[in-house]
């Protein structure tokens, strides 16, 4: 073969060659971006990853500061005699819904929470309680050491769900007729339950026993009084009630 000729065929193979690629590259691009486009696609229609759920419960460490002394409470300071110093009962209570309370104002006292008043003792106290955590309307028992030192703190905890979100808390002040500290906090705020939160610690006044002085005899208040905040003036300051402590819930 001349070598024209095979010039010329060298050409018409390699001109035959590039076609065949380029119409096999044609032949991919579609697959290609059929395949991207699924990918966005399946991309689309995957649902966002869900936000994480809301807390149903939560348990808390709770502190309580005493405020009740001398220099704040001068009126009437019981620190006089060696045998009833000033100090605080044992902490009691759960975390309930509304139809349960272990305290309200204007509502006549428990037995529970007239011994407990008067005496410092968690019973009956505790049993009424436990009724009310066996009928559903509370959570938990927590209870507390007494607080002798007011130089240190008291700690505890309380358990609370969505159902059970309050926290109904007492304390005797003693010595005193039937008088205590509580509180009855809500720990769930803007649906999800608060890290943390302090609330004063006000004195509150049984209506158990006619008394008006720490060291007063035992005079049985007969018809039982309501529940009412305790405007005894050695709670007062300028006509105006003072805590008697604080406590602070931190979530665990």
């Amino acid at each position: 073969m001349k070598p024209s000729a095979n010039l010329l065929a060298l050409a018409i193979v390699a001109s035959l060659g590039l076609t065949a690629c380029q119409k096999k590259s044609e032949e991919m691009m579609p697959a290609a971006s059929s395949n991207a486009m699924a990918a966005d696609s399946t991309a689309a229609d995957k649902p966002a990853d869900a936000m994480p759920a809301t807390p149903t419960s939560a348990k808390y460490t709770v502190v309580f500061t005493p405020r009740w002394t001398k220099a704040n409470f001068p009126f009437e300071y019981p620190d006089t005699s060696f045998i009833h110093k000033p100090h605080f009962s044992g902490w009691i209570g759960t975390a309930h819904n509304d139809a349960y309370r272990i305290f309200a104002e204007g509502t006549m006292p428990t037995p529970g929470l007239e011994r407990l008043s008067e005496m410092g003792k968690h019973d009956p106290l505790d049993a009424e309680i436990n009724a009310a955590i066996a009928a559903g309307n509370g959570l938990a028992l927590s209870e507390s050491d007494p607080l002798k030192d007011f130089s240190q703190t008291v700690s505890f905890e309380v358990s609370v769900d969505d159902k059970h979100p309050t926290a109904g808390l007492v304390a005797m002040i003693a010595p005193s007729p039937d008088w205590f500290a509580g509180v009855d906090v809500n720990l769930m705020e803007s649906g999800g339950f608060v890290a943390s939160k302090s609330v004063d610690v006000m004195a509150w006044d049984s209506g158990g026993d006619d008394g008006s002085t720490y060291f007063a005899d035992d005079i049985d208040t007969d018809p039982k009084k309501p529940t009412m905040p305790n405007r005894a003036p050695h709670f007062l300051k300028d006509g105006k009630a003072m805590p008697v402590g604080t406590l602070t819930f931190t979530r665990m």
